[in-house]
């Protein structure tokens, strides 16, 4: 999943979104450096990671992108589920889309201070240029690839990838509203153990 994804799987809880978006920059055992609501945020991101490996229709959305990108369809489709959440997003969450972005930025600004060094500018990136908005377009999506190809250390074929989607956006469309359902109760069934656990 992608950041808007994470955040959206979250819930309500500020912290779990935060941990949610910034998990990417989280590397090594958990809580390390980060105070512990936000190392929960950053275990359920991890968690949902997992579980979309192996699901059904994330499997299959993978499996739709040509083979010239096979072995970058894990990442491709993470966007692709962005930009379907985005695109969709009033049959998903009550909030306006523009103001959900804007009260998730607030959210992180707000525990910035608390996030690793190296984790802050591209948060503030994030806010500055409004990638999770950006998301609802195919514009925004193409946009996202052409950057992840540029920081890559390895050529890589992620610029132009929003092509693949433009191939069966119907069948990817699918795919994402049997796993997003199928995540939501996942992330409810998870939280729910956290909390039997006393976490």
């Amino acid at each position: 999943m992608n950041f808007l994804a994470h955040a959206f799987l979250a819930g309500d809880d500020p912290a779990l979104r935060v941990g949610g978006v910034v998990g990417d920059w989280i590397k090594g055992p958990l809580p390390g450096i980060l105070p512990p609501d936000l190392a929960h945020g950053v275990a359920l991101h991890r968690a949902i990671d997992s579980f979309a490996e192996t699901h059904p229709a994330f499997c299959a959305s993978r499996n739709r992108v040509s083979a010239g990108r096979r072995r970058y369809a894990g990442i491709l489709v993470d966007i692709f589920y962005d930009h379907l959440l985005a695109r969709d997003w009033p049959t998903h969450h009550p909030e306006a889309l523009t103001e959900y972005c804007t009260r998730l930025y607030r959210q992180i600004d707000d525990r910035l201070n608390a996030l690793p060094d190296h984790a802050r500018p591209a948060m503030q990136l994030m806010a500055g240029e409004n990638w999770l908005h950006s998301y609802n377009g195919l514009d925004g999506i193409a946009d996202v690839l052409a950057r992840m190809a540029q920081r890559a250390r390895q050529p890589n074929p992620l610029a132009g990838g929003e092509a693949e989607f433009s191939t069966a956006p119907d069948a990817f469309a699918a795919d994402f509203r049997h796993f997003i359902d199928d995540a939501q109760d996942f992330v409810t069934a998870w939280i729910s153990e956290q909390h039997s656990q006393g976490r």
